[in-house]
């Protein structure tokens, strides 16, 4: 039996794992993936996806879970088949075939992202643009001067926050308004600290992280304008690959939530892919496992309701992984022809 990535008690002691100490040696396949930090929603439901592997797969699958690093970054890795699972971005990923943005000066990113593949979408959620509701900021013209925290340095969320503000305001980071660079974990500390003014977060409703928040503050969220939604530079970003407009309704995060209408806000569609290497079987084995027990824990767990198999490849851009393709059409799933 292959094993992915078994560097040992010393690394699994290290990532966040379910470890079934009672399985016999070698009856175990290790498989390593790379997800963004705590209070992102991809660790929620990457982490998950994790859980629910090594809790229902008997033993034959542990998945150990890196929650360090930039999605641009394990995207690499896990073409070059140095990790084998990984957060897609269909932004990302339309970014590395083509050599651009951050990509731009990888020589043979085109040929990398030919070695990924994809085992399911799920939405990354709505871009929760949060502001305490005493803090005087009604509207993203009210931004200039402040100290806002748009997302990870080098990010795709960040990218995409950066025009949006642009788009809306005209505003350029760090000279209209400073951007704080830091990663996702330490951001919410940091706005729930008061240190910060305004707090993005792509996560699914509602939200764990806004949840906190809202508990003992007044929150409001900023959303697009309607007279601004057919803006070009404001289209532009909801319907980029990936992309789609969404509400945040009004009460989501109870009494402590200010505003007094819904809220328009971007989108986004992200995935769980692996490096073509991964084993056909090991991919199989992971997708069936998730998806026949993801209903039973999301019952307790409002946001994973957001994550539906019948969704699985919605807005993918990257080819289906062999292993994940047997699963669909065994559901009874159809497959478009130019994923496979």
């Amino acid at each position: 039996m292959k094993t992915y990535f078994n560097f040992g008690r010393a690394v699994a002691a290290l990532a966040v794992t379910v470890i079934l100490a009672t399985q016999p040696a070698g009856a175990t396949e290790y498989v390593k993936m790379s997800t963004l930090g705590p209070g992102s929603s991809p660790n929620l439901v990457m982490t998950t996806f994790a859980t629910i592997v090594n809790q229902k797969s008997g033993g034959a699958i542990e998945v150990q879970v890196n929650a360090t690093g930039a999605a641009t970054k394990h995207a690499v890795e896990a073409a070059e088949g140095k990790i084998d699972l990984y957060m897609y971005s269909p932004l990302v990923h339309s970014f590395m075939t083509q050599k651009k943005a951050m990509y731009a000066k990888v020589e043979n990113a085109p040929e990398l992202a030919k070695k990924l593949r994809a085992l399911f979408s799920f939405p990354i959620g709505l871009y929760h643009i949060a502001v305490f509701a005493d803090s005087g900021i009604n509207s993203f013209q009210d931004l200039k001067g402040k100290k806002v925290f748009l997302g990870p340095p080098a990010g795709a969320a960040t990218r995409i926050m950066i025009d949006l503000v642009t788009a809306l305001t005209g505003y350029k980071e760090d000279k209209d308004y400073e951007a704080v660079k830091l990663g996702w974990g330490a951001a919410e500390q940091a706005f729930q600290d008061g240190q910060i003014d305004v707090y993005m977060n792509p996560t699914n409703a509602p939200s764990p992280v806004f949840t906190q928040v809202a508990l003992t503050r007044k929150v409001r969220f900023l959303g697009i304008p309607e007279d601004q939604l057919k803006a070009p530079a404001v289209e532009a970003l909801y319907k980029r690959p990936g992309g789609a407009l969404g509400v945040l309704p009004k009460g989501t995060y109870g009494k402590n939530q200010v505003n007094d209408s819904d809220v328009t806000t971007i989108r986004s569609i992200v995935g769980i892919g692996a490096g073509e290497h991964v084993s056909a079987d090991v991919v199989y084995k992971m997708v069936k496992t998730f998806w026949e027990n993801v209903a039973a824990e999301s019952k307790g767990t409002p946001w994973l309701r957001n994550v539906k198999r019948e969704d699985a490849l919605e807005q993918m851009n990257v080819k289906l992984h062999p292993g994940a393709a047997r699963y669909y059409r065994e559901v009874g799933m159809k497959i478009p022809e130019k994923l496979l």
